[in-house]
């Protein structure tokens, strides 16, 4: 992320981008650990609500390594939200839906940030077109640009946390499906699976290809693009048929 807005080389865009992408990412962070624990404590965990962790203050969830992580290289991870599966009403299904729900957080925040991406990107055409206000102008194509970040970021998100192996969301949904005695013998592992999933994702990064930017750029656009020719299309028409 970062070491992409550096190679632009324009210190007013890199200082403008950073500004637009910090809040988003603090939000696709934030949403996905609260979601977490809002959905333990509907299942019946009250651990997190306890510590606090039922909120979308950044300062309650950001890992600094994490953050800093994301920040450089678009992978990264908050201070997880801790869950005690002791206390859920049915374990298994807890466990599962308590972790399926950050990766959902992230697909709401995604589809909402993309659609209004759509939106920016026809009221920007429109006003090149009508407005005399470059501020305004300006000031529209800036909001695209935090929309498309808030939509790449959080589909990042979503997909990263959705492979399924440990310590990933992923890995916790599957634990409905596979046995208990092979779940708990990868979750061993989990901290040496985590680190090499991350060099492998940083080696292929270094190659130019990143698997959940590319899905993160298809969804964008898959929600984008017919929002943004459907108002563009109406707009046109009321240009040409005042």
């Amino acid at each position: 992320m970062l070491l992409s807005l550096l190679s632009s080389g324009d210190p007013k865009t890199i200082i403008v981008s950073l500004l637009l992408t910090l809040p988003m990412m603090m939000l696709a962070l934030s949403a996905h650990e609260a979601a977490h624990g809002w959905v333990a404590y509907k299942c019946g965990d009250n651990t997190a609500y306890l510590m606090g962790r039922l909120t979308l203050n950044p300062a309650k969830h950001l890992d600094p390594i994490g953050f800093l992580a994301m920040m450089v290289f678009g992978y990264g991870w908050a201070n997880p939200v801790p869950i005690n599966t002791r206390n859920f009403r049915n374990p298994r299904r807890g466990m599962a839906l308590s972790a399926a729900a950050g990766p959902a957080a992230n697909l709401i925040l995604g589809v909402i940030c993309a659609a209004l991406f759509g939106v920016c990107l026809a009221v920007y055409a429109y006003l090149t077109f009508t407005s005399e206000s470059l501020f305004l102008i300006n000031c529209v194509y800036w909001l695209a640009i935090m929309f498309d970040y808030g939509a790449m970021i959080n589909f990042v998100f979503m997909t990263f946390n959705l492979i399924p192996v440990p310590p990933f969301d992923g890995s916790r949904i599957a634990f409905v499906f596979l046995p208990p005695k092979y779940y708990f013998g990868i979750m061993k592992y989990e901290r040496q699976i985590m680190f090499g999933v991350l060099i492998a994702l940083l080696a292929l990064s270094r190659l130019g290809f990143s698997p959940f930017e590319w899905v993160a750029n298809q969804l964008t656009g898959m929600i984008s693009s017919p929002i943004a020719n459907g108002l563009w299309g109406v707009f046109r028409d009321n240009l040409l048929h005042p």
